[in-house]
């Protein structure tokens, strides 16, 4: 997959992307990552890359020209690109939209915004806007680096384990279950006896109904009756029973 993104900070880029999963998934072929100084493409000598906004206001906007000619350089190449503009303002990023971006045969661009804003007709040159979250950051490289991780982990072979990505939170319609590991007894904080059993399909049935309980609990907006299988229905309704009857 390939993966550009325009910023006027490229080492916030890139020490994230040489670290950790990101760096093997680069080094086995399975992302080809390109980062773009937009300051490359100012016109002046100080490389300035934001004005005063028309019609007053706080802060600074950042232009269109740079961003516009750094944009040309990349489609010089003569391929598509599917361009993202990291905004509060795009539709919130999610599961699936990561399952959907990973699918993409024509490489992610990504336009990190600074400042107060981006000069509105940059909008012209996106294929969507994409947001986080309903809150404001100094800049659209934290979003773009959340949204890349959440799309390059789903491509076969950059996770250790093919299951993980397909038992992620979210990848079953609920969040994901407790995990524990070695020691067994951490100060008599304990790990489920069911774990140290061997019993797999009873080991499948208590993480199914933790995670569903978890997901009750925490975020129930995300719980689709509709899609929940018959022993999903079971455990949701066994959950809710114990719920009701814990004292107090």
């Amino acid at each position: 997959m390939k993966i550009e993104v325009l910023t006027i900070f490229p080492d916030m880029i890139l020490s994230y992307m040489t670290q950790g999963m990101m760096a093997r998934a680069i080094q086995k072929g399975l992302v080809d990552l390109s980062v773009t100084n937009i300051r490359d493409f100012a016109s002046d000598k100080a490389r300035t890359v934001d004005d005063y906004p028309y019609g007053g206001g706080p802060g600074m906007v950042m232009k269109i020209a740079p961003v516009f000619d750094a944009l040309q350089y990349l489609h010089a190449e003569g391929t598509d690109r599917h361009v993202i503009l990291t905004t509060p303002q795009g539709k919130v990023f999610d599961q699936t939209r990561a399952q959907q971006l990973v699918t993409h045969s024509t490489p992610l661009t990504f336009i990190c915004g600074r400042y107060e804003g981006i000069d509105e007709r940059v909008l012209e040159l996106v294929n969507e806007e994409i947001s986080i979250g309903d809150y404001v950051l100094t800049g659209g490289e934290l979003p773009a680096l959340v949204i890349i991780d959440a799309i390059v982990r789903l491509i076969p072979g950059v996770l250790g384990d093919s299951r993980s990505g397909m038992e992620d939170s979210f990848s079953s319609g609920y969040l994901d279950c407790p995990h524990y590991t070695r020691p067994e007894d951490f100060h008599g904080r304990c790990v489920p006896p069911v774990l140290l059993s061997g019993n797999h399909k009873e080991i499948n049935r208590w993480r199914k109904k933790q995670a569903i309980k978890k997901t009750l609990k925490n975020k129930p907006y995300l719980l689709n009756m509709d899609m929940l299988t018959q022993e999903e229905h079971r455990l949701l309704t066994e959950i809710k029973e114990e719920i009701e009857n814990e004292p107090g």
